[in-house]
């Protein structure tokens, strides 16, 4: 999307409007200190207080349904639970693999959308 040049309205800091921060890792050059720290505390009061096994009824890590929510998940057998996380977790995977090859292309030649080139669709960045 902001590939696309398409931003929000107003500041991300005091004197920094949405349009003039860059994408991709140079964006981390850009915002204040004060900023990234925000945002490390953000995720690191997630980690400690709302993404964990409260009631203590987690069948496997990661299970924070904490008696709340099902959508279904204990009408599966098993072995059904079993590939379902599987498929979860190799998803997972597959998705951080994908972002560390946009991050290594960003560096290598500033151009992380490599196959829009190679179709002969460019994607400006930076």
């Amino acid at each position: 999307v902001t590939s696309a040049g398409i931003r929000l309205p107003g500041e991300l800091a005091y004197g920094l409007p949405f349009a003039d921060v860059p994408n991709g890792l140079k964006a981390l050059e850009v915002v204040p200190a004060a900023g990234i720290a925000q945002i490390v505390a953000f995720v690191g009061f997630l980690e400690l207080a709302v993404m964990k096994d409260v009631t203590g009824e987690g069948e496997f890590p990661g299970d924070f349904r904490n008696g709340a929510l099902d959508f279904g998940w204990d009408s599966f057998d098993a072995e059904t639970q079993e590939s379902k996380r599987a498929i979860e977790l190799n998803n997972g995977r597959a998705a951080q693999m994908g972002i560390l090859a946009l991050m290594v292309h960003e560096k290598l030649d500033n151009n992380p959308y490599m196959i829009n080139s190679l179709l002969g669709y460019p994607v400006p960045f930076n």
